[in-house]
């Protein structure tokens, strides 16, 4: 089911206000970025149940101790997805979309983690399962890449989050990877984004139930539906968010808003979690701009 007409004709306006708000605020917009880097490690690692803890990963990539032992592994893999994150918000708009690049932004994912298996498709003998999914034989991996690649940038008739809602899919469906096939998969939708000169957006840990509901659904029946909604509402937030900072708003907390405006706060929550109001969320926390 593709996004609706409402849908497109909102992010299109939001996305003018951007380009329009961007044109000589470069910097703020990569200030933007670097603040909002941590949190985009954070959730999207905790999907894959890490250990860390927000303030754990801001931490860690500022170089800085933290309060209790941690694996080495979790080191790495907010280091490197923080690494594979900055290197796409700067290559997103140069090489083309390829077999070759998710090659390479797998390399650096999984470096110091698993080099045996970074950097490489599923080979003979190496099978995955997801819950009770299990990805195709690794002889079948290649071309299904290939092909979901091709049909992505062939299709110029569907809305554009609706093709990246399908490529997730089919991608995570085909597992083409041992390990890290989930912050890939997140990593990519970005990397398609920027092409395209949108923001970044996060996947939030505490919706991970919806997400993993998308999967079964696309499983079970071929239903696009719930990641096309996950994807638009998460963009049509970080344009809200940078909208906000690019206009110079007075940024609070959307509680504080409530009060002063004499609204319901669980009205506002409501609209904000809808994207009906131009609020964004900050280490978990709502705001909006004034």
């Amino acid at each position: 089911m593709a996004t609706n007409n409402t849908t497109k004709e909102y992010i299109k306006a939001l996305k003018t206000d951007y380009d329009k708000l961007s044109k000589d605020k470069l910097s703020l917009l990569k200030l933007i970025d670097e603040s909002e880097l941590s949190e985009s490690v954070f959730n999207s690692n905790a999907i894959e149940n890490s250990t860390l803890t927000l303030k754990e990963t801001e931490r860690i990539l500022m170089e800085m101790g933290i309060s209790r032992n941690v694996s080495v592994r979790e080191v790495f893999e907010a280091k490197n997805l923080a690494r594979v994150l900055e290197y796409i918000r700067s290559k997103s708009v140069e090489p083309e979309f390829s077999v070759e690049l998710i090659l390479l932004l797998h390399k650096m994912l999984m470096g110091n983690i698993n080099d045996v298996i970074a950097g490489r498709f599923r080979k003979k003998g190496e099978y995955v399962r997801v819950g009770t999914h299990i990805a195709p034989a690794p002889k079948h991996v290649e071309r299904m890449i290939e092909s979901i690649i091709l049909d992505y940038s062939a299709d110029h008739a569907s809305y554009f989050t609706d093709k990246i809602a399908k490529f997730h899919l089919d991608f995570e469906t085909i597992h083409p990877f041992n390990d890290g096939n989930g912050r890939m998969g997140r990593v990519i939708i970005n990397y398609q984004l920027g092409r395209l000169g949108f923001p970044n957006i996060i996947i939030r840990d505490k919706e991970k139930q919806l997400y993993y509901k998308a999967f079964g659904e696309y499983k079970d029946s071929k239903k696009t539906k719930t990641m096309e909604k996950i994807i638009t509402l998460a963009l049509t937030e970080s344009l809200h968010k940078r909208i906000a900072y690019l206009q110079g708003d007075k940024i609070i907390i959307l509680a504080d808003y409530a009060k002063e405006n004499k609204k319901s706060v669980n009205t506002l929550l409501n609209a904000a979690r809808r994207q009906t109001i131009p609020a964004f969320r900050e280490k978990g926390v709502w705001k909006i701009g004034e």
